[in-house]
């Protein structure tokens, strides 16, 4: 049993317990007692609008999850509901973590972003809670646009993904998983070679944007440093971190290739507004 188990109670479920678990945990499932049925717990499963039966399991696994804090009752009488507690949803999460991240992914919330480097698509698991250009992309000024746009945010992940996976930063909730079959070697000597590669594209990178804008991208792609934070550091008046972050991000993003053409003539035009403000702050 697991330290965690030991302390939640959670270690000796039973295996029709750790089904009915795992079924409220899924999107769009749900469980009912059924007036019918008072034995059983019956499992259901939304698809496209249509609710589906997915099968029954007896009402004791029910009370086991309930008793561990891992399930509440909605409702009374007989149909009343199962619905999963934030308890449940953290030893789900935990289960089903690789061993490193058991811990993590209890208290972050993760996601897994697919990302194109060099013409290879790599999986990677991030801290979305943890990254300000996510922060930024969330958020949207006063005409409804985000803070961040598409093209900016792209070349920031780009940056940081680069930076991660050539190992230049200290370790952070980030993991790089295998890419698809028949792409090369996933040996010693692969993993060196794409570490030698991204860091090249990350120092090219920072160089097209110059040293002014490759410490501000640095502080934020790479050590996630808030906007706030960095205006206090460096004795900028408030709330300009956002407004020259734009700008080297714009640059970043021309220094990646990255096309503003998917982003529709609003923010394309608005990508050659900056080259403008660019050009004059290095002055």
């Amino acid at each position: 049993m697991r330290m965690n188990d030991r302390a939640n109670g959670t270690g000796q479920l039973s295996a029709a317990a750790v089904r009915l678990l795992t079924h409220l945990a899924a999107r769009g499932a749900s469980a009912r007692q059924l007036a019918e049925m008072p034995d059983d717990i019956n499992l259901f499963v939304e698809r496209r609008g249509v609710t589906l039966g997915a099968g029954r399991l007896p009402i004791a696994a029910a009370g086991m999850l309930v008793a561990h804090d891992l399930a509440i009752w909605e409702g009374t009488g007989p149909r009343r509901t199962l619905a999963i507690t934030s308890a449940g949803v953290a030893h789900v999460r935990r289960r089903d973590a690789e061993p490193e991240e058991r811990f993590l992914s209890q208290h972050i919330n993760t996601a897994e972003k697919s990302l194109e480097v060099e013409g290879v698509r790599r999986k990677v698991r991030v801290d979305e809670g943890e990254s300000p250009l996510a922060w930024l992309r969330a958020r949207r000024d006063r005409n409804g646009r985000p803070f961040v746009d598409a093209v900016c945010f792209e070349a920031g992940e780009r940056l940081r993904a680069d930076l991660t996976f050539a190992q230049l930063l200290p370790k952070v909730t980030m993991r790089w998983t295998a890419g698809p079959a028949g792409q090369g070697g996933q040996g010693p000597a692969a993993a060196t070679d794409a570490m030698i590669a991204a860091r090249q594209r990350a120092r090219r990178a920072l160089q097209a944007v110059g040293s002014d804008f490759a410490g501000l991208l640095m502080d934020v792609c790479g050590f996630l440093k808030g906007l706030e934070t960095i205006e206090r550091e460096r004795g900028w008046p408030p709330r300009s971190g956002k407004v020259i972050l734009q700008l080297a991000l714009r640059r970043l993003a021309e220094a990646y290739g990255l096309s503003a053409e998917a982003e529709g003539k609003a923010e394309a035009s608005g990508i050659r507004w900056w080259h403008a403000p660019i050009d004059r702050m290095e002055a």
